[in-house]
């Protein structure tokens, strides 16, 4: 008989050992605990964040800008001072200079020459001059009118240039007729040919369309205009006459008996 053993239950299985926890190190928990959580850290930084400096107020003016009242001052002398300059100098823009005018001689008028057939300037001649020039304008050379009035200019010459005033004679004529009318005439000074009257417009003796009116100018050292009229023959010289008396002439009394002598027989002859 066959004897049936009953097989041994094998033993249950060990269960797995529990994991040991891992402590930590004390450089790892000494780390922990010196560092401060990220949002302390920001508000600790805001804390000491400096305040920032106010804005100045809206009225007050800044370290390094120039009051207003001190602006207003700098641009009102500005303008004076423009305004000075404008007037001591006159634009021959707005027409022929007056009696009073300081002219800028720079271009004025133009290039003329003389008789002789130079080229020369308005300032070139003042320059020259020790006191100023004067300038007679005449219609045409060697003609009854003009012949007078060139006549009278040269026999009042010592009188009229005892002050440092130089005489010249201006026309449209050519340098050959006026070397005639000179010659002929005996003239003791220069006559200046302004074929284009750049020069007698400039002083406000030129006709239109065409011709030149009869008169005198005088210009001092300075550019000042001393005189500057329309007239005849006995006229133009009159007016320097009387001129040369207030500048102080030497010879003013002198100069006042050979106009007055010439006088009577240019206005005659001019008629």
């Amino acid at each position: 008989m066959v004897e049936l053993r009953k097989r041994k239950t094998p033993p249950p299985a060990a269960a797995p050992a529990a994991k040991k926890e891992r402590k930590p190190s004390a450089k790892s928990a000494a780390s922990k605990s010196k560092a401060p959580p990220a949002e302390k850290a920001e508000e600790k930084v805001e804390d000491v964040k400096e305040p920032e400096a106010p804005a100045p107020a809206a009225d007050e003016p800044a370290a390094h800008s120039e009051p207003p009242a001190t602006k207003a001052n700098g641009a009102k002398k500005s303008g004076a001072a423009k305004g000075a300059a404008a007037k001591k100098e006159s634009s021959t823009a707005s027409g022929p200079p007056k009696v009073g005018d300081t002219v800028s001689l720079d271009g004025f008028g133009g290039e003329i020459s003389t008789n002789d057939g130079n080229k020369t300037t308005l300032k070139a001649l003042v320059d020259e001059s020790k006191a100023g020039v004067i300038i007679f304008t005449y219609p045409k050379a060697s003609t009854p009118g003009c012949t007078t009035q060139a006549c009278l200019f040269r026999d009042a010459y010592t009188p009229l240039t005892s002050t440092g005033l130089s005489v010249y004679g201006l026309s449209t004529d050519t340098p050959a007729a006026n070397t005639t009318f000179k010659t002929k005439q005996k003239l003791p000074y220069t006559l200046l040919c302004d074929p284009s009257a750049s020069l007698i417009a400039a002083i406000g003796f030129k006709k239109a369309p065409k011709g030149t009116t009869r008169g005198v100018f005088v210009i001092g050292k300075d550019g000042k205009v001393l005189a500057c009229e329309p007239g005849g023959p006995a006229p133009t010289v009159e007016a320097v006459k009387t001129l040369v008396e207030t500048m102080g002439g030497k010879e003013g009394e002198k100069m006042a008996e050979v106009a007055d002598e010439v006088a009577d027989t240019a206005e005659k002859l001019d008629k």
